[in-house]
C-alpha cells in the first residue's frame, strides 16, 4: 500500500520554499511528501511555464504565493502520479478554499481543468514534469 501524501504539508513546504528559496525545500519531510516537494521544486520552471500558458492574463509571478504553490503541487501530481485528475482538482480546490482568497478556488479549478485537459489529450504527457 502506498504511503499517503499530506497535501497540506507539501503545500506548506512549497510555499516556504517559494518565499525563502530554500536549498532543501523538503527539509524535515519524509517518504512521498518529500518526493513530491523535491519533484515539484526540481521541475518548478517547467511547471510554471505550463501553468502560465493556460492562465489567461496571469503570469505566475502575479499569482498569490499560496495559489502558485497549489498549482505547482497539483500539476506535478497530474504529470507524475496515477492519481485521477478529478481527485487532484478536488484536493487542489479544497486547499485553495482553505488557505487562500475567496476567489482562489475558482481560479485554481479553471487553471487545473485546462491543464488536466491537456494531459488527457496528450498535449502534455504524464512523466514529462
Amino acid at each position: 500500500m502506498k504511503e499517503h501524501v499530506s497535501r497540506d504539508r507539501v503545500l506548506e513546504a512549497l510555499y516556504q520554499a517559494d518565499l525563502r528559496e530554500s536549498a532543501d525545500p523538503a527539509e524535515g519531510l519524509q517518504g512521498r511528501n518529500r518526493s513530491y516537494v523535491e519533484g515539484a521544486w526540481r521541475d518548478v520552471e517547467d511547471l510554471d511555464s505550463r501553468i502560465e500558458a493556460v492562465s489567461e492574463h496571469w503570469s505566475v509571478s502575479r499569482m498569490a504565493v499560496v495559489d502558485r504553490a497549489i498549482l505547482r503541487l497539483a500539476l506535478y501530481e497530474l504529470l507524475n502520479e496515477r492519481t485521477p485528475a478529478a481527485v487532484v482538482l478536488d484536493e487542489a480546490v479544497e486547499l485553495a478554499k482553505r488557505y487562500s482568497t475567496e476567489k482562489s478556488g475558482a481560479f485554481v479549478n479553471g487553471v487545473l481543468a485546462a491543464l488536466a485537459a491537456e494531459v488527457r489529450s496528450g498535449e502534455i504527457r504524464p512523466g514529462q514534469g
